[in-house]
């Protein structure tokens, strides 16, 4: 039986994944299933760059602003959700495309990676968040990268909530992240056909830094403040790019200007992640960011046989 097909745009930050995966679904009948960990979170609008119902223009998004700050949404919860969503868009005889610059989120689809159900061991927790306070998490980096050095090329130094994963992963299975990964993966259901943006550093850099100029302009700092008044507990969402620097701020810790810098500089190394991540998927068709973007649509219509 042939697979249905599902697009995939990918990318970096700021490089227009919004405005082609909206063109494109508008063209081809589609609908479209955000990859983004940080717009699944309700109330978290300005620093997620969540798209609003103008920007929408009528096409229907799944999984944005559906969780609460405060809870915890692993990738295996993702798949699961996003696999309802591909399923529903199919039976309404449209075409399923996944945007976003999660790349974890899209491997575990188009690899079909089934995570395996680990309970939080909240004693082991506990000792690695002392660690951390103690030692500073580097030295949680470092033991991490110790223990799976493949899994942290893919880790930010900052991002504590996969750290922790990384070494918690081995503490209760006895076996890495990436060796799981690698025993886990099966056929997947769907042809997907995956797509990546890029353009040049210094204009994608550019991009960045106008986007950020823009957030503290539409009120990123009253949103955080907000946020942080009503949940005195977001473990992972606070984590998020933006968040945790406005805090800093809001806290004392570094004055505007400085976290104004640290969020572009972070933004910006953020983004060079997401490209070393999509880079080492040799099945990607690569799209120009900078060309018209009617060029890209034909494009993807080319590679996938879709048609209008």
């Amino acid at each position: 039986m042939e697979k249905s097909k599902v697009i995939v745009i990918g990318g970096p930050t700021a490089s227009g994944k919004t405005k082609l995966s909206i063109e494109l679904a508008k063209k081809i009948n589609g609908e479209i299933v955000s990859a983004d960990s940080m717009q699944i979170y309700k109330e978290m609008n300005i620093g997620t760059a969540k798209p609003d119902e103008e920007e929408m223009q009528g096409i229907k998004h799944y999984l944005l602003d559906f969780v609460s700050p405060e809870t915890r949404y692993s990738v295996a919860d993702y798949k699961l959700d996003c696999k309802k969503a591909i399923k529903e868009i199919i039976e309404k005889g449209k075409t399923p495309i996944v945007v976003g610059g999660t790349g974890l989120y899209i491997d575990s689809l188009i690899y079909e990676i089934e995570y395996p159900q680990i309970e939080t061991d909240l004693e082991y927790r506990k000792e690695l968040e002392k660690i951390a306070s103690e030692k500073g998490l580097e030295y949680l980096y470092n033991m991490a990268k110790q223990i799976d050095e493949k899994a942290m090329e893919k880790i930010s130094p900052n991002d504590s909530k996969r750290i922790l994963r990384v070494l918690e992963i081995y503490k209760q299975t006895g076996k890495t992240k990436t060796e799981l990964e690698k025993t886990s993966r099966k056929e997947p259901e769907y042809d997907y056909k995956v797509f990546a943006i890029t353009m040049e550093r210094e204009i994608l850099y550019d991009r960045i830094n106008r986007r950020v100029d823009i957030m503290i302009e539409e009120g990123l700092i009253e949103e955080v403040k907000n946020l942080y008044k009503k949940y005195k507990h977001m473990p992972t969402a606070i984590q998020g790019l933006g968040y945790k620097e406005v805090i800093e701020y809001l806290d004392g810790k570094i004055s505007k200007e400085e976290m104004i810098e640290k969020i572009k500089q972070e933004t910006r190394r953020y983004a060079k992640r997401q490209l070393t991540w999509f880079r080492k998927n040799k099945e990607i068709v690569w799209l120009d960011g900078m060309q018209d973007i009617q060029k890209n649509l034909e494009i993807i219509m080319e590679e996938t046989g879709i048609s209008k």
